[in-house]
């Protein structure tokens, strides 16, 4: 049951994640208003994210996973009314305070059950986001109504709510685990620094592929249902195969080998798609991206647990937020590249962002030879 009602929390934030980019060509909005609304949304997981390490601490995982449910499932009963641009931001806002709650819960729950096999099982638990990227990729692609793909993802998070709250979890334990006077000598660990800012870049590329391929696809003379195909067939699939095998060579591979591959290929295959022409082409690059994409965030995770042995949840709430800065910040800068319709030249950041990834997980590796040593209250 407690597997089960993770799994469905991470396939809930999996089928809101792409949300924004799936339903954005229907808002009709222009590149900045869309830049805002993705960054507003990131402000809500930046927020949930940084709150959600302590509040689990001393309210549980149960009763964080129920209040993000309860904040995705008002949030999106409340979209197909939201009456305007003003409304989105709210409703997005509020989607991302939900999300981020849900995301650090279910991830923090896997990996303190499982922390012998930390990476496996967050990968594990994690290729259930790619399938529900899939599923909302398609549905919007084949021009469902909105308000139906607005709805049937409520319907969806509701039946994850009813299994969160039956679920048996580890209890509370009442007070936080990690003291605020402590949260200066977190900070100022090199290695937390680094795995921060390696997050804030991956987030910032995968997001970026959720929140504007759709729109730049549509640009290079795909129609919509085609453009949706791409993303739903090509880059969800690719992060949901990948983190089936991932889970299974991090039994043997270590980690930061792993990151540091994805992070070479990012660069190669992100840069690759921009550049095709094919449709073809251009959807077996946008799935090897997936591929490349897939045991990034997971895998990051499960680095930060095993190395942060006390304050681990505030530890991976701070990795966390940082990841969902680097949504708000790339959002801003595709959005303004892509001033004039220009989606290519804003998804420039994407490559770029990836060869910075891959520079700072070499410095990262002579960081995690030293142990990590937090002062203790």
């Amino acid at each position: 049951m407690l597997l089960v009602a993770s799994v469905l929390a991470i396939f809930v934030y999996g089928l809101i994640a792409p949300i924004l980019g799936a339903l954005l060509p229907t808002y009709h909005l222009q590149p900045a208003q869309e830049g805002i609304i993705a960054s507003v949304q990131a402000l809500g997981l930046v927020i949930a994210s940084l709150a959600a390490g302590p509040f689990i601490d001393i309210k549980g995982n149960k009763l964080a996973l129920l209040a993000g449910l309860g904040l995705v499932i008002a949030a999106l009963v409340s979209a197909p009314n939201a009456g305007g641009y003003g409304g989105l931001v709210a409703i997005y806002f509020i989607l991302g305070l939900g999300g981020g709650i849900v995301v650090t819960g279910a991830n923090a729950l896997v990996g303190a059950v499982e922390p012998e096999r930390r990476g496996s099982a967050l990968n594990f638990l994690n290729l259930f986001f790619g399938l529900g990227g899939i599923v909302t990729t398609y549905v919007a692609s084949e021009r469902v109504n909105p308000a139906t793909v607005c709805y049937g993802i409520a319907a969806l998070t509701a039946l994850a709510f009813v299994m969160n709250a039956l679920a048996k979890m580890p209890p509370a334990a009442g007070r936080a685990s990690f003291q605020l006077n402590q949260v200066p000598s977190l900070l100022s660990t090199p290695a937390l620094i680094m795995l921060s800012f390696f997050l804030f870049l991956y987030v910032a590329c995968e997001v970026g592929v959720w929140n504007w391929l759709n729109r730049y696809l549509q640009t290079a003379g795909f129609d919509p249902t085609r453009a949706g195909h791409v993303v739903s067939y090509g880059f969800a699939f690719g992060i949901l195969l990948g983190r089936v095998v991932i889970s299974r060579v991090l039994i043997k591979v270590p980690a930061l080998t792993v990151t540091l591959f994805a992070a070479i290929c990012m660069a190669i295959t992100t840069f690759v798609m921009l550049e095709l022409h094919s449709p073809n082409a251009i959807t077996a690059a946008v799935f090897c991206a997936g591929l490349s994409m897939a045991p990034v965030f997971p895998t990051t995770l499960a680095i930060t647990g095993d190395t942060f042995h006390r304050g681990t949840a505030t530890a991976m709430g701070i990795v966390i937020t940082c990841g969902w800065i680097g949504l708000a910040v790339s959002s801003k800068i595709i959005g303004a590249l892509a001033g004039g319709g220009n989606y290519q030249r804003g998804l420039l950041l994407i490559p770029a962002f990836s060869v910075l990834m891959v520079i700072v997980n070499l410095v990262l590796r002579p960081v995690l030879r030293h142990p990590v040593a937090v002062a203790t209250v």
